[in-house]
């Protein structure tokens, strides 16, 4: 059954090698969990519906990409699109939290009919080939950020904005012992290597007392709280066209960055970049953002996390149908999952940014045009810790140094009209 449903042996790939995909996918974005809960109830949510709710919305996001699109791509509540909704939508704007999903739920729908008419498939298929590298080598270094920033390696700095954190403490000395287990085993060949370096991080940790064992089991709570709770006639007001707009731009660009990235890394692209399936896969993921605004969470998107089950062999939807059941065990096994420290996961991440960023070498760095454009994608992402504000600048050097130079045949016309949308919301919609 299993064959039939994902292919497994046309992706040279087993179940055994799908379900530890699917387990490192989950570690490394598992902490989505505790803090998607965390800031969504600064807005006056409740916090263990929002739990429940971010549980569901993972399980659905994730099992729809999966029997859609056969991709190991997994889906959650997004990180900075649920910042954005409670200290900008709720907290700064005033807006109640159900006029915000609303809002959510307005952009979804939106999204998911430029996904029916195949829009947002024109969009992606637009990016030229050495920006698609770009993008997928800024996801990798944005990556590398967070698991660095997670672990406390690198942390704010007011003088120079990041510096070096307390290498004497457990937390980055376990980091860096994970990193440097993964990628030995890598180098050995070992299968699973990812999920080995972040389980013997989380048992040493607890074995010497550094990180809480919290337990086992839990009844989850209660979901009414937030359960079609979105007030979608008070996101109709005009005032909150920009805010949908925003939650729409941002959903579009971070999906379609990570969907070509993790597809790269996957060897799912053909050999002009294109993405088989990708119409299935933006359905999968809008629906997706559909039903998460429903359950009372911020918008559902494609997790750059995913590529940790990619780098482990997941290569069919499989890996994200593993990962949809453990989002739904963890609704039972909550302190369980929690016992997993952020230094653990982290040199997963870092791991996977620095096979992420070697698309770079692919790269004809001798034409400026093409290797400024690309340079600025990739930095941009982790320096403004934003996919769609990497893409944004990539889009706007790109279009203007062909457009200047007269290489007028490197452009097209979803580039141009893309590049002028991206001038107008980083000039008059930043906010």
């Amino acid at each position: 059954m299993l064959e039939k449903l994902f292919k497994l042996t046309a992706h040279r790939t087993t179940v055994r090698t799908e379900i530890v995909a699917g387990l490192t996918t989950f570690l490394a974005m598992a902490y989505i969990l505790f803090v998607n809960p965390t800031i969504l109830s600064a807005t006056g949510m409740d916090k263990g519906s929002v739990f429940v709710a971010t549980c569901l919305a993972a399980a659905i996001g994730s099992m729809l990409m999966g029997f859609i699109a056969n991709y190991p791509i997994a889906l959650a509540p997004g990180m900075g699109l649920n910042a954005f909704f409670t200290y900008t939508v709720v907290l700064h704007m005033g807006y109640t939290w159900q006029i915000a999903l609303g809002a959510v739920f307005l952009s979804a729908l939106i999204f998911f009919a430029l996904s029916i008419f195949k829009i947002r498939e024109w969009i992606i298929t637009s990016i030229p080939l050495p920006l698609r590298s770009g993008i997928a080598a800024g996801i990798g270094l944005l990556l590398a950020i967070i698991a660095l920033q997670g672990a406390g390696i690198v942390v704010d700095n007011p003088a120079t904005l990041v510096g070096l954190g307390d290498l004497t403490r457990p937390g980055p000395l376990f980091a860096m012992l994970g990193f440097i287990v993964i990628v030995v085993l890598e180098a050995r060949r070992v299968p699973g290597a990812v999920l080995i370096g972040i389980l013997a991080i989380t048992f040493l940790s607890i074995a010497v007392g550094i990180s809480p064992f919290a337990g086992v089991v839990s009844m989850p709570p209660s979901i009414a709280p937030t359960f079609l709770q979105l007030d979608i006639r008070g996101a109709l007001d005009i005032s909150l066209v920009s805010v949908i707009f925003a939650f729409l731009f941002v959903d579009v660009f971070d999906n379609s960055g990570t969907l070509i990235g993790v597809t790269k890394r996957a060897g799912l692209a053909d050999e002009q970049g294109n993405i088989p399936k990708m119409g299935k896969a933006l359905v999968a993921d809008s629906a997706a953002a559909l039903f998460g605004s429903m359950l009372g969470t911020s918008t559902t998107t494609s997790y750059v996390e995913s590529a940790a089950g990619v780098s482990a062999g997941g290569r069919t939807g499989l890996t994200a149908i593993v990962v949809g059941i453990l989002f739904l065990l963890s609704l039972f096994f909550a302190p369980l999952a929690s016992s997993v420290p952020a230094f653990a996961t982290a040199p997963a991440l870092l791991f996977v940014a620095v096979l992420m960023t070697s698309g770079l070498a692919e790269i004809d760095w001798r034409d400026i045009t093409v290797s400024a454009p690309v340079t600025v994608t990739a930095l941009t992402m982790p320096l403004t810790y934003s996919i769609a504000n990497g893409t944004a600048f990539g889009f706007i050097t790109w279009t203007l140094v062909k457009l200047l130079t007269g290489r007028y045949r490197d452009l097209n016309v979803a580039l141009i009209v893309l590049s002028i949308l991206f001038v107008i919301k980083l000039g008059w919609l930043s906010a």
